[in-house]
């Protein structure tokens, strides 16, 4: 496990990119003409003016600096406002409820706020009563911030960073069920982890990501935004994911930084629009994703495959490979497991992919997969400086199975706030206890099985770990989103949200009605979802196997608070709403929908 990272403060590694990369373009923000590019020397002019600012706000080294706000160019320069200031950074997400953000804001004692919006400023004005430490409240809009900018360029403060072991962010995590908690990291994990990363990463100074993962989130925020800043490349800044393709045609990125549930959808409109072409386009696709696999595993494709493949290359696969700007080439993913399935498909059109782990308490990067040496369905080997091992007695684990432990370079200073959850979290001996079960290979590779807080016993003793059935089973074009359920019960059955377009391409084609409730409703809906359930169950364990579901249109949403921002489901309040209708389904009330 020993390492010696290339930096460890974030203020250098800022300071060693403008050297070496200076006129070159950082951030592209999308404006009505075209894409604007910032180049490093401009940011770092930014981020002096940003630190000064906050410094006549009055925010002093050790103090908080809360943002509220989706990807924008004041996010990255406040943020290293912040850290050349000596402060800490505590980044929110829009999409959160009022309740989140004052408890975050109150928890965190910060005393600036910047917000992305008058709207969310003025939210924010109608809880300060309740906020004693929050002096300042700025919008990026209303003038407040070019305000703080123009006072901080004319009186200039000199950089006062952090020590490396000093805190630099507080990243709270939007837990599934409670309050958030505050992970601390310090300097140290977010350079140290950017150098670990960076000395297994393929990437080179000209790389470009377009970066729609929120930098609320230590994925994006992190792993994305500080590596490619070392790197000496550029991030086009997404301000709005419904525009994705069409930014992506125009940015032309080399590298895709993205969780599962993107790669679910590039592979979901992928498969689509294959099946309605004409059946030799159909066939000719096939054979060359056949042939691809077979030269990706080392295996040597027929001649046959080998010609389907060439003309495959140049009739469909770079045509969708133009979709996404015709340069990509790399794609991470992180954040959740990542289907075989989905993973070996992206990477069959062309585009190399890389799987890794890890926790915003490990600073997002713990293990990866890397050119050297890649595993399809696991999340690779521990990354420089890190060390992983298995807590073989954990609940619910089976056979060489564990809890993984994550040791090195990476490994938060604790929960603000919460000695007893960092006490239970952290080890005697500086382990992280991640909640997460897995396996290690006899090559090294971890491979991860479930989650230990979402497992659940079936009345007949055995354990499920539903996350890694619903993403399996969202695989399926019909099926937007789905929860499966079956604690304490004799197997299990699931909450299924339709994807509602495809099914009314399904009615069309079939003469049913269009009215969403008789559609759900409607006997040939309920036989198409129990086909599409079996045959992506076949891989499941028999006791796995969802037996019942019921039907909703209603999306889970961070509005309806059934998914936390990053998107992973709240089962609490899943269950509050839906539990009665699941629970019938095991007295016989089969396909209840709504």
């Amino acid at each position: 496990m020993s390492f010696t990272p290339r930096y460890t403060n974030l203020v250098v590694l800022l300071d060693d990119a403008v050297k070496k990369f200076g006129p070159k373009p950082l951030f592209g923000t999308r404006k009505a003409n075209g894409w604007e590019w910032t180049t490093y020397s401009a940011f770092s002019a930014m981020v002096d003016d940003a630190r000064a600012g906050l410094t006549a706000l009055g925010v002093k080294r050790g103090e908080r600096v809360a943002v509220i706000s989706n990807n924008r160019l004041e996010w990255a320069v406040c943020a290293y406002g912040a850290f050349s200031g000596g402060a800490v950074y505590v980044p929110m997400y829009e999409a959160m409820l009022d309740k989140d953000w004052q408890y975050i804001l109150r928890d965190s004692g910060a005393k600036v706020c910047l917000c992305a919006s008058a709207a969310i400023a003025g939210r924010v004005r109608a809880m300060q009563h309740e906020l004693p430490e929050l002096r300042q409240i700025i919008d990026f809009q209303d003038g407040s911030y070019a305000k703080m900018l123009a006072q901080g360029h004319a009186a200039p403060v000199a950089k006062t960073p952090a020590g490396d072991r000093e805190l630099a962010m507080f990243i709270y995590t939007s837990g599934t069920t409670g309050n958030p908690k505050g992970v601390e990291l310090s300097h140290y994990n977010l350079a140290g982890d950017t150098s670990a990363v960076m000395a297994v990463t393929p990437l080179a100074g000209e790389e470009r990501s377009l970066a729609f993962l929120p930098w609320a989130h230590v994925f994006g925020g992190c792993v994305e935004l500080n590596s490619l800043i070392a790197y000496g490349g550029s991030l086009a800044i997404c301000d709005n994911t419904d525009k994705l393709i069409d930014y992506l045609s125009e940015t032309q990125p080399t590298v895709l930084f993205a969780v599962p549930r993107i790669w679910n959808r590039i592979y979901d409109g992928v498969q689509k629009q294959i099946a309605g072409k004409p059946a030799i386009i159909q066939r000719l696709f096939h054979a060359g994703m056949r042939a691809r696999s077979k030269l990706n595993k080392g295996q040597t494709p027929s001649l046959t495959e080998k010609l389907a493949l060439a003309v495959a290359e140049k009739l469909i696969f770079e045509k969708i490979r133009a979709k996404f700007g015709g340069k990509l080439r790399f794609a991470f993913s992180g954040a959740a497991a990542l289907s075989r399935d989905v993973a070996e498909f992206i990477d069959n059109l062309g585009i190399t992919v890389f799987e890794g782990y890890g926790l915003t308490e490990s600073t997002g990067c713990t293990t990866a997969n890397t050119p050297e040496g890649r595993r399809m369905g696991s999340v690779g080997k521990p990354i420089p400086g890190v060390e992983v091992k298995l807590d073989m007695n954990a609940v619910g684990a089976g056979e060489g199975e564990g809890e993984i432990i994550i040791y090195g370079v990476g490994v938060m200073t604790g929960y603000h706030n919460l000695p007893e959850d960092t006490k239970q979290t952290l080890t005697p001996d500086g382990g992280l206890r991640t909640g997460d079960l897995g396996y290690i290979d006899a090559d090294g590779y971890l491979f991860i099985t479930g989650r230990v807080k979402e497992l659940y016993k079936l009345s007949n003793g055995k354990y499920v770990a539903p996350a890694a059935l619903e993403e399996k089973l969202q695989l399926s074009p019909f099926i937007a989103q789905v929860f499966v359920y079956g604690s304490d019960k004799p197997h299990n059955v699931a909450l299924i949200i339709p994807d509602m377009a495809a099914l009314a391409a399904f009615a069309d084609t079939h003469g049913l009605p269009k009215d969403e409730s008789q559609l759900l409703r409607e006997p040939r809906v309920i036989e198409l979802l129990k086909r599409e359930l079996e045959g992506l169950s076949r891989e499941f364990k028999g006791f796995e196997a969802v037996r019942d579901f019921v039907l909703s249109a209603e999306q889970l949403s961070t509005q309806n608070d059934m998914l936390t921002p990053t998107l992973k489901i709240k089962r609490r309040n899943v269950l509050k709403k839906y539990g009665p209708e699941l629970d019938a389904l095991y007295r016989g009330g089969a396909n209840a929908s709504r």
